[in-house]
């Protein structure tokens, strides 16, 4: 393996006034409490051969019936990690987390975001509080990252409804929940309309790629569209690699994805760094390369969404 210097698409940060909301959330799916501070994240990545780390915050920022609470918490959260990009631009960047399904919040913090603190793109959970991305309510939103060309990061998140006792979210229900949200992106136009935005899907895009075909038939159920149509529209997808590079997973989101369209993701900490590992052995060995195409899933392909990382 060659030193890639690789370009985490899919890292997470947890500034110090939600540790204790984000540790708890995490405890009641089930999962390992994650731990984070900004040093322990530039060692982790020195280890893992990773130059830059884009930072997005992977929870809701409010209950739904505080959507002031919410405008807050995203302003709090955005500014502090335009300052921690601010402080190591050449390590970190930015995804701004946005108060949806607040539209009117997420329009303006969108507009700081991305206007005054620079960030690389916005965030957005895959439901926000049952409410799918293609929801016509959030037409004004998509409109507007459109005119921006912005990159947009679906993090995935629970489902409604109940889940299975013994079964975390996170390990189950949470790439349910991305190939949910991108179909549902899909037969509601978004996509096709808005073809400027670049919406990265993490961890292969849940079961899309390995469902891909099945979910193309949602073309023969809507008047004026085909399943290639659906495809298609699937296919302007990006992908992240992050828990996604087992001996089955790989190869699939590899004979889907389009060409370009396959980004390096760790997701830590959420991800913890030993498991993660295993999965970056995977995709550097991985027999099945073209030449230069490992090198385009680790930075190449991220570097034509960001440009200010591109290596001169």
């Amino acid at each position: 393996m060659t030193n890639p210097a690789r370009i985490d698409v899919h890292q997470h940060l947890i500034p110090p006034e939600q540790r204790r909301a984000v540790s708890g959330r995490a405890t009641a799916f089930g999962w390992p409490a994650p731990v984070w501070d900004a040093g322990s994240a530039i060692a982790m990545m020195d280890r893992r051969s990773i130059a830059v780390g884009m930072l997005s915050f992977a929870a809701p920022v409010g209950a739904p019936d505080d959507p002031a609470g919410a405008r807050a918490t995203a302003r709090r959260v955005n500014e502090y990690t335009a300052e921690l990009v601010k402080d190591r631009p050449e390590r970190f960047g930015h995804f701004a987390v946005l108060p949806l399904p607040d539209v009117d919040g997420a329009l303006a913090e969108a507009a700081h975001a991305l206007d005054e603190l620079k960030a690389d793109g916005v965030t957005v959970l895959s439901n926000a509080h049952g409410r799918y991305l293609g929801d016509p309510a959030f037409e004004p939103l998509w409109a507007e990252l459109d005119a921006r060309a912005a990159v947009v990061l679906v993090h995935p998140t629970a489902p409604p409804g109940s889940a299975l006792p013994d079964l975390p979210g996170p390990l189950v229900d949470f790439p349910y929940d991305t190939t949910r949200t991108a179909l549902h992106l899909v037969v509601n136009g978004v996509p096709r309309r808005h073809r400027r935005v670049r919406m990265i899907l993490p961890h292969a895009g849940g079961f899309l790629p390995y469902a891909a075909h099945r979910l193309a038939c949602a073309g023969r159920l809507r008047p004026g569209t085909t399943p290639e149509d659906v495809l298609a529209d699937l296919q302007r997808f990006y992908f992240d690699t992050a828990f996604a590079t087992g001996p089955a997973t790989l190869p699939s989101l590899m004979a889907f994805a389009a060409p370009g369209r396959v980004l390096y993701g760790s997701d830590f900490p959420m991800l913890p760094e030993e498991w993660g590992t295993g999965f970056d052995a995977a995709l550097d060995d991985y027999a099945h390369w073209a030449p230069g195409q490992l090198h385009a899933v680790n930075r190449g392909n991220a570097e034509a969404l960001f440009p200010r990382l591109a290596r001169s």
